[in-house]
């Protein structure tokens, strides 16, 4: 296979080949110990300015170290699930993503070290996100529109995952790296993982790879589907390969990573592939009373539940250079190049194929204080070439070119810090049908402060106006889409939405109580919605409109130590969307339930532990053709030990989620009848690092 490099990656790779390259390395995970965890102050990568989590005007959380590995699932979304204000669209075992303060899709953008993840994945909630969470060094959320330097259309927030597959120093002892094995009873999953990472001189090279074999999940006492999910089975391999060059005033690091995921469809169905419209009505059936046997008849039985391949191949580029000429401090550069691939296989024929052949680049100039003002003044450019072409190629094959400029800067005196963000971005959508292309423009400006009134407490409140774009699917879809069952059309006249936002958090970062609790308020103004106009047996019939929409919300958690041993944590998460409409307001779809729970920790020695109850209410605010989601109690248990054996460190963990073996439903999914939340299960690993 031939991979093309585009001239914005060649001039990146052009500018930064300079003999005088140097790690500028983040700052190690301080491990776990006897001392009980607090709300510790880390720097946050995807911030651009490169600030502490405490210092920020808007909420950020940061999963590393042990607590990640603990915490990592299969998929990004169910990863992150539990943290305040993040839910999971929850679409089987194969393909689920972030859902932040009720926001998904295009609304939350996910990273790689700040790379785009150019996937299909904000196209439908059945695509997978390729990312492999395993894999991960660290996982950044910044809530609400916070990052302006990675798009204005990440109003929901930004998800940063960070791995090691470019090295960024080299290593102390010549050789470091780690590996994993994990299992779990629910999937009968066994999963297993490395890591190395090797360097002399200023060469570092790293490697890295990952196999998963999960089978259909078992769900919860009395389904009455059965014990198990049918067709919610993964497998997935993935490696990638890199190679650093590395001097005393930055780096410069290519990596190949190549993932391969086969995973099904939960839910899938072809019994109203027949259905068609009469202008904004749906019509079930052949015209004439009987249907083309031949083109229609799907025998499913025999051939199993459709599945998805995914074939993902991807090339980053990433640097960083200090001082690189007069007035600027660093230049940072990212930029990738993606090969994805999936297709949807239907008794063992390809039914559906989409292709997305991707390359993003940005780079970023940090400029030395002018009047006690730091900031970083950055340029991105994407290209993204998406077709879809089989039984369900319901989005029109487009090429979609988007550029944007941004400047954030900050300024601290005393006991405040302010910040200050502003972007502007343009795209073109050029569609390969009758449909005429589109161009839009859109800006976005965010002001916030921090006041640390007192020691180790901070008040932050942020402001902004940001515009999202319309994807090429809200623009050109028309078809038929099975997996979520929805017949949908596209509106060509969408213009870009807008939204203005007030953050308010209170944060207390150490001492006997700790706390971080945030408050949001989100109108969105021409916000874009899949407006269902008829349904029909659980087929809906939609089409992407504009309409005002409000987000309202509150997250948070407040831990108190109880002794030198156990601290208990209250936390909790509550979200209200309606969309305003003539004949009176109206709830959005798929709107997270309310959650409130207790966790209990313990940390003695090597030991670490805890007990977590939390109720998800019963979500009754709902859209039109929406049917409510029964509330359910989860209860969770974990362990861990963290030893060693001679000189190599190791962690060996347990943890057991759904004890009570609870029947629960994600209000997030589409397919939440077809594939409730998973049963009793318990999850044991190792992880042994050199």
């Amino acid at each position: 296979m031939t991979t093309r490099i585009h001239p914005p990656s060649l001039a990146l790779m052009i500018a930064l080949a300079h003999p005088a390259l140097a790690a500028d390395p983040q700052p190690a995970a301080a491990p776990d110990g006897d001392k009980p965890a607090e709300l510790r102050a880390v720097t946050v990568s995807a911030s651009a300015l490169g600030v502490g989590s405490d210092a920020m005007s808007t909420p950020a959380s940061v999963l590393e170290g042990d607590e990640l590995v603990r915490r990592r699932a299969a998929t990004l979304g169910e990863t992150l699930a539990n943290e305040p204000g993040i839910h999971a669209t929850h679409f089987g075992a194969g393909a689920s993503r972030p859902v932040i303060r009720g926001m998904d899709g295009a609304r939350v953008k996910v990273l790689a070290d700040g790379a785009e993840i150019m996937d299909a994945s904000t196209i439908s909630p059945d695509h997978a996100v390729a990312v492999e969470p395993m894999l991960s060094e660290r996982i950044e959320v910044l809530r609400g529109p916070s990052a302006l330097a990675y798009g204005g259309g990440a109003i929901g927030g930004v998800v940063n995952v960070l791995d090691r597959k470019i090295p960024v120093a080299i290593p102390e002892r010549g050789v470091e790296g780690s590996v994993e094995l994990r299992g779990n009873t629910a999937a009968r999953e066994a999963a297993g993982a490395f890591e190395i990472t090797a360097g002399s001189g200023s060469i570092a090279v790293h490697a890295e790879g990952l196999k998963r074999d999960a089978r259909d999940y078992r769900v919860g006492d009395d389904w009455s589907g059965g014990s198990r999910v049918d067709g919610s089975y993964n497998e997935t391999e993935t490696g990638s390969l890199g190679i650093s060059w590395i001097g005393e005033r930055g780096y410069l690091g290519i990596a190949w990573t190549r993932q391969r995921n086969d995973y099904g469809l939960p839910g899938h169905t072809h019994e109203l592939e027949d259905c068609h419209t009469h202008g904004n009505h749906l019509h079930c059936g052949a015209h004439d009373g009987h249907e083309d046997e031949e083109e229609h008849d799907h025998d499913h039985a025999e051939g199993g539940v459709p599945y998805v391949r995914l074939d993902s191949e991807r090339w980053d580029l990433r640097g960083e250079y200090l001082d690189p000429f007069a007035g600027f401090a660093r230049l940072r550069v990212r930029a990738s190049h993606t090969n994805y691939g999936h297709d949807e296989i239907e008794d063992g024929a390809v039914a559906t194929r989409f292709r997305n052949k991707a390359s993003d680049g940005r780079i970023e100039l940090e400029h030395q204080p002018l009047g006690g003002w730091r900031g970083v003044l950055g340029l991105q450019s994407t290209r993204r070439d998406f077709s879809a072409v089989g039984e369900e190629a319901y989005v029109q094959p487009t090429l979609t070119r988007r550029h944007g400029v941004f400047l954030v800067e900050e300024y601290t005196a005393g006991d405040w810090r302010f910040e200050a963000g502003l972007r502007h971005e343009w795209q073109k959508i050029d569609v390969d049908s009758a449909s005429r292309d589109r161009s839009h423009r859109g800006n976005s400006v965010s002001v916030g402060a921090v006041w640390n009134f007192a020691p180790q407490y901070a008040l932050g409140l942020s402001l902004s106006r940001a515009q999202r774009l319309p994807t090429a699917e809200e623009l050109y879809a028309d078809g038929l889409h099975m997996a979520t069952r929805t017949l949908e059309r596209g509106n060509p006249d969408l213009d870009a939405e807008t939204s203005h936002n007030i953050d308010l958090s209170l944060k207390k970062l150490a001492g006997p109580t700790t706390f971080s609790v945030s408050a949001f308020h989100n109108r969105v103004s021409d916000f874009i919605y899949a407006h269902t106009l008829d349904e029909h047996d659980g087929l809906q019939l939609i089409e992407y409109a504009q309409r005002d929409a409000v987000f309202t919300g509150i997250e948070g958690q407040v831990r108190q130590r109880l002794n030198t041993m156990f601290g208990l944590t209250l936390f909790g998460d509550y979200v209200r969307a309606r969309l305003a409409s003539s004949d009176g307001d109206r709830d959005l779809p798929r709107i997270p339930a309310h959650r409130i729970g207790l966790r209990l920790d313990a940390h003695w020695q090597g030991w670490a532990g805890e007990v977590e109850l939390y109720r998800v209410t019963r979500q009754r605010q709902v859209a039109e053709f929406e049917s409510s989601t029964p509330g359910y109690n989860m209860l969770n248990l974990g362990a861990s030990y963290a030893g060693r054996i001679d000189s190599v460190p190791y962690l060996f963990y347990v943890k057991v989620s759904n004890l009570t073996d609870e029947l629960a439903y994600s209000h997030t999914s589409f397919i939440k009848d077809a594939a409730p939340l998973t049963g009793r299960n318990l999850t044991m690993g190792v992880r042994l690092s050199f």
